[in-house]
């Protein structure tokens, strides 16, 4: 597809490069863009299911639990088929409204899956360190609120995004460098001014990922102030255990994510394919491995795993 350049036409029509520099090689890339794609399915539906039918299950940190599976699901299926579909079929084309709808459910799942890593926080606060109200403080109707809340949070935060993409005049190109539609990926293709969109953007990002990190670090530092006041050395090591999935699921999270920002604010010197490539990681890797890191170390969800493929053939 041609891309036009001159002032007066506003592209409504863009074309997806997917890995830029590396389309030689867009098949051997789409072999860990599936096998990524089809375990976060085939991971986080099987823990909703086990949490959802399993009555050991419906308590509070497993059915936060169960949300962030369903946000691990739709935040995967925003990026990866069209992203096999590039790298496939060639099929890289999408219009100006399917793009910023993308923009939209990409931001606002992101948004929701910290917020929901943050409750977690609490919950694992409260469990530690005020155990005897732990079912009187985190009742199912508290859990329902505080999961609406965070769907609020996350759409109207990101809403405005949509109206300040759509306001843009898009003459500058209609070649996107990237698998997927971003906020700034779009709005650099515009001729008009983008400070609103750049200044909106970095409040998004304080006013909930920042805050919610914050928060996080907050609830594990009053943890394990709780912790160290256990006298009993093997109660002090449970405590620390049941925070330990949690903990790597955070790190998984956010980690790619603000080295992926940092690349993309500071190494203008690294190749535009190598920026495509880690901004796709944080996408794919905590969809993929957060049902695997709490079948592993969580002994209640290994035991139904267990029952379920095993104890039904006898």
């Amino acid at each position: 597809m041609t891309a036009l350049n001159y002032t007066g036409v506003s592209h409504t029509v863009f074309h997806l490069l997917g890995i830029p520099g590396l389309e030689d090689q867009h098949v051997w890339i789409s072999i860990p863009f599936f096998i990524s794609y089809v375990t976060a399915l085939l991971g986080n539906s099987l823990l909703i299911f086990l949490i959802v039918t399993k009555h050991s299950l419906h308590e509070p940190m497993y059915l936060f639990l169960c949300m962030l599976a369903g946000a691990d699901i739709v935040l995967s299926t925003c990026i990866v088929p069209q992203a096999l579909a590039i790298f496939w079929f060639h099929a890289g084309e999408i219009s100006l409204d399917r793009c910023i709808t993308q923009v939209f459910f990409l931001s606002s799942t992101f948004i929701y899956e910290s917020g929901i890593l943050l409750v977690m926080a609490f919950d694992r606060y409260i469990a530690i360190c005020h155990p005897l109200r732990y079912t009187t403080v985190l009742t199912r109707t508290l859990i329902g609120k505080i999961g609406v809340t965070l769907l609020l949070r996350s759409c109207c935060t990101v809403f405005p995004v949509m109206f300040l993409l759509k306001r843009l005049t898009f003459c500058k190109s209609n070649i996107l460098p990237n698998t997927a539609c971003k906020h700034f990926v779009l709005a650099h293709l515009s001729c008009d001014d983008i400070r609103v969109n750049i200044w909106y953007e970095f409040l998004v990002l304080m006013s909930t990922l920042v805050i919610d990190i914050v928060l996080i670090f907050i609830s594990y530092v009053l943890i394990l102030r709780a912790v160290f006041y256990i006298p009993s050395q093997d109660a002090r090591h449970k405590a620390l255990n049941t925070c330990g999935s949690h903990v790597c699921v955070i790190i998984l999270f956010y980690v790619p994510g603000i080295f992926s920002v940092l690349a993309q604010r500071f190494g203008h010197h690294i190749s535009p394919h190598i920026h495509v490539l880690l901004s796709n990681v944080y996408i794919l890797a905590p969809p993929m491995l957060n049902p695997i890191i709490y079948g592993i170390k969580t002994k209640q969800i290994r035991d139904q795993v267990i029952h379920v493929f095993f104890t039904k053939q006898k």
